[in-house]
């Protein structure tokens, strides 16, 4: 597909400072740009690139101000990162949609399947399922007995969820995710065995949520493991049984959730948090990378650093001690023989 930038700019109601009629069929980043290529320019540390890039057209904020020549067409925006988010996603939108349902996919006979569906190859779909309305359920996905996946939500390939899991709206799953294994519950029946306690409850994903490739999402020992609305969860993390996340919560990879953990609402956690068991995380809280959570977090909004956690003007303050630790040691130690001394006098 080709596009003008009076076109560009007439959909993203901005404005052409250049070329109106220079036309691109791809995007490119923008120190890798190209003729015929848009980019884009929001985050200053690049602003050199655009001195030089070959791409035809680049979308800037409203304000950028620039302080040599520039040979591309620019499209001023209000917010040059938002507005080419959503030409990719014109992009997306434009590609050909698989469609039908392969002869190789199972489908139990008692499965309800809606309208305009894609089933890929060697799909399986259990008994009593129900996939709505426009769903895309990429080939080797497994749908458990009774588990529902509502309309146009997408499951990548060789995505497995259980039985009896609800997936809502508009969610979609990446690759070699797994929903509705067992959650990790063994009771102790002397200091070398442990008996498995049985997990009968499930998940539920609420409309909106995305989920990474290859994420574990453990069913409930009783109840359910609940993913709210709007959650976007990042790749390789694991959330144990009867969690609770809040409504447009977001956690990046390698994050790992302890059973029976409540997390609010609008809650942001970088990669490798570490939660314990058993604890709430308030509304808002922000967690900084490789930080281990071990109790609740009552005050909304908190931000937090470090394992074990604390606030974060705390842990800067404490990371300058940390730095100084050896001198500090050696000080101290010069400071107990000179008190040795004084003593022996």
């Amino acid at each position: 597909m080709e596009f003008t930038a009076a076109t560009i700019a007439g959909f993203l109601n901005g404005e052409v400072d250049g070329n109106p009629s220079v036309k691109v069929n791809t995007v490119a980043k923008i120190e890798e740009g190209h003729v015929g290529a848009l980019s884009f320019l929001a985050n200053p540390k690049y602003e050199h690139y655009i001195y030089s890039t070959r791409s035809s057209v680049v979308l800037v904020n409203k304000e950028f101000v620039p302080t040599e020549k520039i040979i591309a067409t620019l499209i001023r925006v209000p917010d040059a990162y938002k507005a080419f988010a959503s030409l990719l996603t014109l992009v997306e939108q434009s590609r050909p949609k698989k469609t039908g349902i392969h002869s190789t996919a199972v489908i139990e006979s008692s499965a309800i399947i809606g309208k305009d569906v894609y089933i890929g190859a060697n799909a399986y779909i259990g008994e009593n399922c129900f996939v709505g309305d426009g769903c895309k359920i990429y080939p080797q996905v497994f749908i458990g007995d009774n588990s529902k996946v509502g309309k146009n939500s997408i499951i990548n390939p060789n995505v497995t969820i259980y039985h009896e899991c609800v997936i809502g709206n508009n969610c979609i799953v990446h690759a070699g995710t797994v929903i509705g294994s067992d959650g990790f519950g063994f009771a102790p029946q002397s200091e070398t065995e442990f008996m498995k306690i049985p997990q009968i409850g499930n998940v539920i994903i609420e409309d909106d949520v995305e989920i990474g490739a290859n994420v574990a999402i453990d069913r409930a020992t009783m109840g359910s493991t609940i993913i709210k609305k709007g959650v976007k969860i990042d790749n390789l993390v694991q959330i144990g049984h009867n969690v609770e996340i809040g409504e447009n919560t977001v956690m990046a990879g390698q994050t790992g959730i302890a059973g029976s953990t409540k997390i609010g609402k609008n809650c942001m956690l970088a990669g490798q948090v570490g939660i314990a068991g058993h604890i709430k995380i308030a509304d808002g809280t922000k967690i900084g990378a490789q930080a281990g959570i071990l109790g609740d977090i009552k005050e909304e909004n908190t931000i937090i650093l470090g394992s074990p956690a604390f606030d974060y003007k705390q842990f800067f303050k404490s990371t300058v001690v940390f730095k100084k630790l050896p001198e500090l040691k050696t000080r101290l130690d010069r400071i107990e023989k000179e008190i040795e001394s004084l003593k022996g006098k």
